[in-house]
């Protein structure tokens, strides 16, 4: 295929070089309505940009297939059967992918150390949990993508479960053996979904970790917003075999997904996948030279842990993704939450991701010697600074059985229940009609329908006193919490 094609930027092109005017959305009319005093802000390009897809890129009847053409050429670059753009990020394109597996009522397999948006699609698509749970590393207070026989051991005890999400990478760049996940999936009849929201990088160079469709994936859900050159929200399915049906999928997109696509997405979507086609391997050499530089030098500070192939030889890890620098800071007597908060306010320095431990930095093609420096420079200053920081009250993190919580009854069932609020001396032994998730990191420590112990308890409401957010709770204080009420 022709990969210097850009079908939808071409179409876009062709859009505003005509200078057609428009009688329907979007109200700003390309810009013509737009407050000078936003555009000094986003800039009036975005809004020149900003057209419907029908009666704009193309006609009602699609008749040039500009979005099926960008589509095609999404799937030749990545070795996919099929592509399907998402313009409401991967939170949306997990609950479709999930709802294409497995219906109301039905089973599927779930690592248990996903983002809330599994959760929030288990309530929403009313399917049947089986948690597969994360391989834990008590050393590092950290959870793992599952295994492969963990996942054959659920498959066993559940053989009418439709399918497996598997989460890969990690927001902390641990990898799954997805190949050998896959195996065991298939063996059993069942496609295999990999929710690789951190991977949309993998296919573009031989040094990263294996791309879930090389490994034998069915569907694979990407987010090119995060390691990729796309913006905010665009996502991308991936599909191959037929284990998945492409027309059920599409039917479950259009179901969830908004009649109102972004075309900026789209367009930024196509632009990028021809940048990795062209120009991938030669900007990925780069990325990888520099984050090697930058994981020496932080590696060589005091106080700092960086994490890297050491989790892989000891077998925590299938694969580690070099890209993403996650540094455990324990060493200098402060948590993640703090140095970022630190690196923030005092270097302007914003990083990706942090706990109670450890905090990380994505590099990406993006980076250039300056951006390299700056961060460098800021991780000195961090660790000259640490010692004068305040000593928080710290958080008391359970040990790893203790997050493993019983499955009382089903997310939706507890969700949509009747429900009361008890003080936290009264909740242990309650079942929870909400998701409780700390951030950072993002990953539920309380599902719906999961009967709530003191480990958790005491680690969340430690984590409130240190600083973390509770952003989904009914209570973010955790002064209360929402439980079913008693008899339901």
């Amino acid at each position: 295929m022709d990969h210097s094609r850009a079908p939808v930027l071409e179409a876009l092109q062709d859009f505003r070089r005509r200078g057609d005017v428009v009688f329907g959305p979007p109200g700003h009319k390309q810009g013509r309505g737009a407050d000078p005093r936003v555009a000094d802000v986003v800039g009036l390009d975005v809004f020149r940009s900003d057209v419907l897809t029908l009666n704009g890129l193309d006609d009602r009847r699609e008749s040039q297939g500009v979005l099926d053409q960008a589509q095609e050429l999404m799937a030749d670059a990545v070795g996919a059967e099929k592509a399907f753009f998402s313009t409401c990020g991967s939170s949306l394109s997990v609950k479709t992918a999930m709802l294409a597996v497995a219906g109301p009522g039905e089973k599927l397999l779930l690592s248990r150390n996903a983002h809330k948006s599994v959760i929030a699609a288990v309530v929403v698509n009313g399917v049947e949990p089986i948690w597969v749970h994360p391989k834990f590393d008590a050393e590092r207070h950290l959870a793992h993508p599952p295994e492969p026989d963990d996942v054959r051991r659920r498959l066993e005890e559940h053989p009418d479960a439709k399918g497996m999400l598997l989460i890969t990478p990690t927001d902390w760049g641990t990898c799954a053996d997805v190949r050998g996940v896959a195996e065991v999936c298939h063996a059993y009849g069942v496609p295999l979904i990999v929710d690789e929201a951190w991977g949309a990088h993998l296919p573009f160079h031989p040094d990263l970790p294996v791309w879930g469709i090389d490994a034998g994936a069915d569907l694979v859900v990407t987010s090119v917003h995060k390691m990729g050159g796309a913006i905010e929200q665009s996502s991308v399915f991936h599909l191959q075999h037929d284990r998945v049906s492409p027309e059920v999928l599409k039917q479950r997109e259009d179901l969830l997904g908004t009649t109102s696509a972004s075309s900026l997405v789209y367009a930024t979507l196509d632009g990028w996948r021809r940048q990795m086609v062209e120009q991938g391997r030669e900007l990925l050499d780069e990325a990888l030279r520099r984050a090697s530089r930058v994981r020496k030098a932080a590696a060589g500070l005091p106080g700092l842990t960086v994490m890297g192939e050491e989790v892989v030889e000891a077998g925590l890890a299938a694969e580690f993704d070099p890209l993403k620098i996650v540094m455990d800071v324990r060493g200098l007597g402060i948590s993640g939450m703090q140095a970022v908060e630190w690196l923030r306010s005092e270097r302007h320095v914003d990083l990706g991701g942090s706990d109670t431990c450890r905090m990380s930095a994505a590099i990406t093609y993006a980076d250039d010697d300056e951006t390299e420096q700056i961060l460098i420079d800021a991780l000195h200053s961090l660790v000259e600074a640490a010692p004068g920081m305040e000593r928080r009250t710290p958080v008391r993190l359970p040990e790893p059985p203790a997050l493993e919580l019983e499955q009382a009854r089903l997310p939706r069932d507890a969700f949509f229940g009747e429900v009361e609020h008890v003080r936290p001396e009264n909740v242990v032994g309650r079942i929870s009609a909400e998701t409780i998730t700390p951030y950072p990191p993002g990953v539920p420590a309380v599902a719906p329908g999961e009967v709530v112990n003191a480990e958790v308890v005491d680690y969340l409401r430690s984590g409130v006193a240190h600083g973390l957010l509770i952003p989904d709770a009914a209570d973010p204080s955790l002064d209360t919490f929402r439980v079913l009420a008693r008899g339901r």
